[in-house]
């Protein structure tokens, strides 16, 4: 009985696990087989390993090859584990020696001639080897920009198995990481190209410094994408912690760039209105990916014409929103993704939207449906509502406005204000803070909430709304370079949240 074992790595969700893959080569006739709760992609690498293996010029086992994927009780997804299964086998036909497998991780998925293909989840699987105490992790040649994010473990990249084969013979040599990384870089519109909507203006600045989201009601045309592009211009860029969760959600998305795989600013995503809970969430058959909630996360999600989409979507954006985390149910477990975003949504005031309000042709109560999808729950989580007339005048005004640079300024700023009131909570923006802070430990001056308290006793808002109307005062207080919310910052707070605006 000849047995070989080598290393690969699970990823659920964010998360990655050790797996442990064994091969037996036993007496019987010629067959492979998998176990450890393969799915059908990860079946079919049966086919996939044994052509690669003979087509880089090594014997395949005569005998009956058993594989098996530990810890058993784990599904297995995916082609990532080809790589580590050929070898397993070729280990336990003792056609390599064994030394250089120990503490190392193996990443890939192999095309028949030998070829090693790149994979999803690069980042958050080299993430969990180092995890596990492996010294190295070897990965697709494609994927070592990539993986070399990581520090703290050897990544080497693999463009084919031979070069592999030739690595753990001590006959060659695996190539490492380039070097430093440049950053992708960001192609956001400047505010200054944006005509007139000072209030607008405004609320976005509002929106950028604390945090907040955002709703913009107004006729075709008046700018409400053009305002939404351009705020993740003016939010800070990503931290480096931020910057490698993000660029981790991306790489188990797929959607990462090869050439910029490391994500330092902001992420702007903006779906299409006929788009599905699955697609908004995350989910789909086999493993959780992430939606668009996920992809967004520490930047922008932009929903366009967001009366046209269905309200079930609408209504999956409530536990986001308030938990900024997505945890999506399998048979076999949860995958949890990060979905801490700023979102804005945008509308039409009715469904023929014309440019003038008394040119509308909108019967009453189809008026009143049309935005009726935007449910009273899923609003009170909306801080700042804003409806944007046409302009008048000022379309051709010779004076510039304000660019994102001077804007961005102001942000950075009050961003930077608030990040040292909440540094001891572990918060970063005002619109992170739970209600119940805000109440109790600071709490405003009693001429300052008389306004909250007229509103709650009124019945023209609920406590949750009251706590958002809260976090923007304190907003607009740091933009202004206050010490507390005055009575006027928590007025201006107010007139955000007036229903009049839908």
């Amino acid at each position: 009985m000849a047995l070989g074992r080598a290393f690969s790595v699970a990823v659920t969700g964010l998360e990655g696990q050790l797996v442990e893959i064994e091969a037996d080569i036993g007496q019987g006739l010629p067959s492979v087989h998998l176990v450890g709760l393969p799915d059908t992609t990860l079946q079919e690498s049966r086919d996939r390993v044994r052509a690669a293996v003979t087509n880089s010029g090594e014997k395949w086992p005569d005998g009956r090859v058993i594989l098996a994927l530990s810890p058993a009780t784990l599904p297995k997804v995916g082609s990532v584990y080809d790589l580590a299964l050929a070898v397993a086998v070729l280990d336990a036909n003792s056609a390599i020696p064994g030394e250089r497998l120990v503490g190392t991780a193996l990443l890939g998925e192999l095309a028949l001639d030998g070829r090693v293909r790149r994979v999803r989840g690069i980042l958050p699987a080299v993430l969990a080897a180092r995890g596990a105490g492996r010294t190295t992790v070897v990965v697709p040649g494609s994927g070592l920009t990539e993986a070399g994010l990581v520090d703290g473990i050897t990544v080497l990249g693999a463009e084919t198995l031979r070069e592999l084969i030739d690595w753990l013979r001590a006959e060659g040599e695996l190539r490492g990481p380039d070097g430093p990384l440049s950053a992708a870089p960001g192609s956001y519109g400047d505010l200054n190209e944006v005509v007139g909507q000072d209030e607008a203006r405004w609320a976005l600045e509002v929106a950028a410094a604390g945090g907040h989201h955002l709703l913009l009601t107004g006729p075709p045309g008046i700018g409400k994408t053009m305002l939404a592009q351009r705020l993740p211009g003016l939010l800070p860029p990503l931290t480096d912690r931020e910057a490698l969760e993000v660029t981790a959600i991306h790489s188990v998305a797929g959607t990462l760039p090869p050439d910029h795989p490391l994500i330092t600013s902001p992420p702007f995503v903006a779906p299409h209105h006929s788009t599905s809970v699955s697609a908004i969430v995350g989910g789909g058959s086999g493993s959780a990916r992430p939606g668009a909630v996920s992809r967004a996360h520490r930047g922008v999600l932009f929903l366009d014409e967001c009366a046209e989409i269905g309200t079930k979507v609408l209504e999956a954006l409530r536990t986001p929103l308030e938990e900024g985390e997505v945890r999506i149910a399998r048979r076999d477990g949860v995958a949890r993704y990060p979905a801490r975003f700023q979102l804005i949504l945008a509308a039409n005031p009715c469904p023929c939207a014309p440019a003038r309000d008394v040119d509308c042709i909108c019967a009453p109560l189809a008026r009143r449906r049309y935005l009726g999808k935007l449910s009273g729950p899923l609003m009170d989580r909306i801080d700042i509502w804003v409806q944007m007339h046409g302009q008048a005048a000022g379309a051709f005004a010779a004076s510039e406005a304000e660019s994102s640079e001077v804007v961005r300024a102001r942000v950075t700023a009050a961003r930077a204000t608030a990040a040292r009131r909440w540094r001891d909570f572990g918060w970063s923006a005002n619109g992170e803070v739970p209600g119940h802070v805000l109440r109790q430990r600071f709490r405003l001056p009693r001429e300052s909430l008389v306004p909250v308290e007229s509103a709650l006793r009124q019945g023209r808002m609920s406590a949750r709304g009251a706590d958002r109307a809260i976090r923007v005062a304190w907003t607009i207080c740091d933009l202004r370079g206050g010490e507390v919310p005055s009575a006027q910052d928590v007025m201006q707070a107010l007139n955000f949240r007036q229903r009049g605006a839908l």
